[in-house]
């Protein structure tokens, strides 16, 4: 009888879907139970009580398997932390894809993005929320090459399922601005595979340097051309640093 893969489940950013792992997933499929999640109110999934991060968490936590794999994309790697710290049982490895403890940046924390910049999406969100989306979508591909076919990708996947709802792309940005994991991140047990692209401008590769040096039992993969989408725009590289992680 053949022995049941593993489960590796994959969460989004802010404003995307599911979709968005399309491709990763067909690479990691022979190896791996591959489940795409929607986060609450994203690509057609209806919101949950508690729109918070903490709501978030623990929603995920309870579509996981007891020891699955869990991997969060920038907003969705700030979720998969929370979960992870809160019911890790369910949680046997993590890995952080262009994600940070922190996206804000402030006085002790160089690593984040002005929050001016941050209210000003809040600001757009209200009068365009697709266009404020496709702006943050170019910012994920800024500076890398092949800046155009990629952000077409991102573009295309956005389209792809329902747009998030106005409250939960509100939540999020609420999210991106306030969570700060800094204190809680050197209990996190878990073995964790950090993933960072080195001309990523939303969440800087220092973030992933951080991550490196503040978890207890860690790895830490930079990918020299990407930004903050390697999973498309290195996707052999990723599926091959996972498959290594999770096999160990």
């Amino acid at each position: 009888m053949q022995a049941a893969k593993p489960v590796l489940a994959l969460v989004h950013g802010w404003g995307m879907n599911a979709h968005v792992f399309d491709a990763l997933g067909r690479l990691l499929e022979t190896g791996f139970e591959v489940r795409a999640l929607n986060l609450p109110g994203h690509g057609g999934r209806a919101a949950v009580a508690d729109n918070a991060l903490q709501g978030w968490a623990d929603d995920l936590a309870q579509q996981l398997p007891e020891g699955a794999t869990l991997l969060g994309w920038s907003l969705g790697g700030q979720v998969a932390m929370r979960a992870a710290l809160d019911h890790p049982h369910k949680i046997a490895r993590l890995i952080l894809l262009a994600s940070t403890p922190r996206f804000v940046a402030t006085a002790d924390w160089e690593c984040g993005m002005a929050l001016a910049d941050l209210q000003d999406f809040g600001a757009a969100l209200l009068t365009d929320p697709q266009a404020t989306l496709l702006r943050f979508l170019s910012l994920q591909t800024r500076g890398m090459p092949g800046q155009k076919t990629l952000l077409q990708r991102l573009r295309q996947t956005l389209l792809a399922a329902p747009v998030a709802s106005s409250e939960a792309l509100a939540s999020g940005l609420a999210m991106l601005r306030d969570t700060d994991l800094r204190a809680e991140l050197p209990r996190l047990a878990q073995p964790t595979l950090v993933l960072h692209g080195a001309l990523d401008t939303l969440t800087p590769p220092a973030a992933g340097a951080w991550l490196a040096e503040a978890l207890p039992c860690v790895r830490h993969v930079e990918f020299s051309g990407a930004a903050h989408a390697p999973h498309l725009s290195h996707a052999e590289e990723v599926a091959a640093a996972i498959g290594r992680f999770a096999h160990d």
